[in-house]
């Protein structure tokens, strides 16, 4: 049997870190996206098409999404098409899922427990839905499949042991373990949450196939065979539509900004899609920094994103807290705080480029 997997498209997301009219090409890209991972299942001629939550912003959606989804999956047909809710696709009364007449090789899982579907003979499909926006517990606990048959899960939920390879700030939802797979009576589940994809003998997570911000990694429309319930192959294929890259310019030695932006512009040469540059180094004393100037080398580029990681200023902290001066005493009290590192770094850049007259008074 042949599956294709894909989760966490996150329809009409704001990505609220992007300019305007970027977010609005962003969202029509994740569109775009969604074609290229049914085409892919086409291609591959799948027996199912499977969607492991969070293929929309249930807070976001228009009208426009619910025909999109429905014409999209319509064309798929007779192939199946398994569509697991999550917490932000989530089943609930004003659900784009109950608004939507579906075609008949649609089939929504709405229910906060397992319930199974065949998708072929001797294989049942396990699925259940998010019902709210937080709170879902975990869909295992508590649960065995039937002695009979070959049984795989599909659900949105967080996996304990890939938590923490995950980007800053993620929340889980519906956690669980992974042994709970097996000990649940599954031989495999594919799962949805994390956007930065993870596999195991147990486990599939497909990731977000458009990156939605940057740092999350790449993931794909994930095209598994099966042999009796076990993996025989599984294969991500690229359906990304826009790129994300991040460069890293390193400053030290550079006397000035337009050294920076010439070394940014050699950097960022011939990239299409959107990059995030990140300033690191010894920043030089004679350098007056300004971040927006990078933003206007795009050459090829929709937008360029500028930070700074571990950028330090090129100033002898320890030989500038041991003068006699109103300069010394800053840098002795603000080393001698109770700031943790990174904002020690911050507040002692921005008070020495004072004391320096200069204009670019938070470059790190």
């Amino acid at each position: 049997m042949k599956l294709v997997l894909f989760s966490d498209l996150h329809l009409d997301t704001p990505f609220r870190w992007a300019p305007i009219g970027l977010g609005r090409k962003l969202r029509v890209s994740l569109a775009d996206t969604l074609l290229k991972v049914c085409q892919v299942a086409r291609d591959e001629r799948a027996d199912a098409l499977l969607c492991a939550g969070d293929l929309y912003e249930q807070d976001r959606f228009s009208p426009d999404t619910g025909e999109v989804l429905r014409e999209t999956f319509s064309r798929l047909a007779p192939m199946s098409v398994f569509v697991a809710p999550g917490n932000h696709d989530w089943y609930g009364p004003d659900s784009l899922y109950r608004r939507v007449p579906w075609s008949s090789n649609v089939h929504i899982f709405s229910e906060p427990r397992l319930e199974p579907v065949q998708i072929s003979e001797g294989y049942a499909l396990w699925g259940a839905a998010h019902c709210a926006p937080a709170n879902t517990s975990n869909f295992l606990e508590g649960f065995h499949a039937p002695a009979e048959g070959l049984h795989l899960a599909l659900f949105h939920g967080s996996e304990h042991g890939f938590f923490a390879s995950q980007v800053e700030g993620k929340v889980p939802h519906a956690p669980f373990r992974e042994s709970e797979i097996q000990e649940a009576g599954f031989r495999h589940a594919f799962l949805g949450h994390y956007h930065r994809p993870k596999d195991s003998a147990w486990l599939t997570y497909a990731g977000s196939p458009q990156p939605l911000a940057f740092g999350e990694g790449e993931g794909a429309a994930v095209v598994i065979e099966l042999d009796t319930g076990t993996i025989v192959s599984r294969r991500r294929i690229d359906v990304s539509t826009v790129k994300f890259h991040d460069v890293l310019v390193d400053v030290t030695k550079l006397s000035s900004m337009l050294e920076i932006r010439e070394r940014t512009a050699s950097a960022i040469s011939g990239l299409h899609g959107v990059a995030r540059v990140t300033l690191s180094g010894i920043l030089g004393r004679t350098v007056d920094l300004k971040p927006d100037d990078l933003k206007t080398l795009n050459g090829e580029l929709d937008c360029i994103v500028v930070r700074s990681k571990g950028l330090s200023l090129d100033y002898d902290l320890s030989t500038l807290s041991s003068e006699s001066t109103v300069r010394g005493r800053f840098v002795r009290d603000v080393r001698s705080s109770n700031l943790d590192e990174d904002e020690k770094q911050r507040v002692l850049a921005v008070g020495l480029r004072a004391f320096d007259g200069r204009t670019d008074l938070d470059p790190i």
